[in-house]
Parts: structure tokens; sequence; C-alpha cells
């Protein structure tokens, strides 16, 4: 946030809202699957790496059960990968179990365009058939160019084109916030 003004920033969840909706979100999850047989936790890398952790460990509480979880790096899916820098920086990618007849959680944290979607979907796709693909997003801010719709969303924020949502994780950015930024006109 260094190069954007602090008027032109606002917070939308601090970690206390954040942390309540990851809360709701697992219990949505446990109540819409009728438990957790079969289920599996995809985190998209980054912050959607954080937010199924966080998931992984309410579900686990809960309901007294382990909850298998797999890091996915879409880099080398994305559409636009000619038009990021020269050498891109790919975090890995880690799914520990089959994804064949597995109902996916897929966990990211702002569904915009819903091409990050598209292209998380075609990388699983890529690793076998799962049972379906749920999806999870901390944020959904509009704009879809792709017809995806989350089936979990901790908080809807209508934007313009001209704002930009930046959740931020204690793990990955030192601090737990959701920050709307307004450019200037």
């Amino acid at each position: 946030m260094s190069e954007v003004s602090k008027t032109n920033a606002n917070v939308l969840m601090d970690e206390a809202a954040v942390e309540r909706a990851i809360i709701r979100i697992s219990h949505e999850i446990i109540e819409h699957n009728k438990g957790l047989d079969g289920i599996a936790l995809i985190g998209i890398q980054r912050r959607g790496v954080s937010i199924a952790k966080k998931i992984r460990d309410y579900l686990e509480s809960i309901e007294n059960v382990k909850v298998p979880m797999g890091i996915l790096d879409i880099t080398f899916y994305r559409d636009d990968l000619s038009m990021l820098a020269a050498h891109p920086v790919v975090n890995g990618t880690h799914i520990p179990f089959d994804v064949n007849g597995t109902k996916i959680i897929l966990v990211d944290d702002v569904l915009y365009t819903g091409r990050t979607i598209r292209s998380a979907i075609d990388n699983i796709f890529d690793m076998g058939r799962p049972s379906c693909i749920q999806l999870v997003e901390l944020i959904d801010r509009g704009h879809r160019q792709l017809p995806f719709k989350a089936d979990y969303v901790g908080k809807n924020v209508p934007t313009s084109e001209r704002e930009q949502v930046n959740v931020q994780f204690e793990d990955v950015d030192g601090t737990t916030q959701v920050i709307l930024i307004k450019e200037d006109m």
C-alpha cells in the first residue's frame, strides 16, 4: 500500500471480520455437503492457500476429522501468461491426494473476472476427474467475464473498474485485512 495514499484506501474487513467470514464459510461447507465425506480442499496460490488452511483447521475442529488439502499454482494455465514478466514467479503445486471422484473445495481470495477460476479448473481436470468442484471466495467483487459463481462467499463487494480489492493475510503480508483501493481520477 506504499504507493497508494491512505485517503484512497478503505478497510472493508478487519482481522476479526475475516475470521468470522471464514468460520461461517466452514459451517456452510459442512451443512451443504452433509458432513465432510469425500471432501478435499485446494487453495490457489498465494492467499487462497492461507484461506484454505484456516478453513481446513475449522472443518477439522468442528467435525473432528482430517481434511486433505492441496496447493495449486495456476501460473502456466493463465491466458495472460505472455503478458506477465519474462520470468513469472512460480510458487508450486502440491496435491497430495487423488482428485478422481473427490469433492474439491477450490479456495481463492477475490472473484473478479473469473479467469483465475477457469485456469484452476483446467489445471485440476488435467490431474483427474473430481466428482464436483465447489468454489470458495473471500470476496466477490463482480465484473465477471466468464460465467462463474462462488458457492461460498465471505463478502460481496460491489466495485467499480477503477477500484482494487487487496486481501492481506498474516502469513503472507504481515497483517490480516481486506482493503478497497480507489484509483485517483
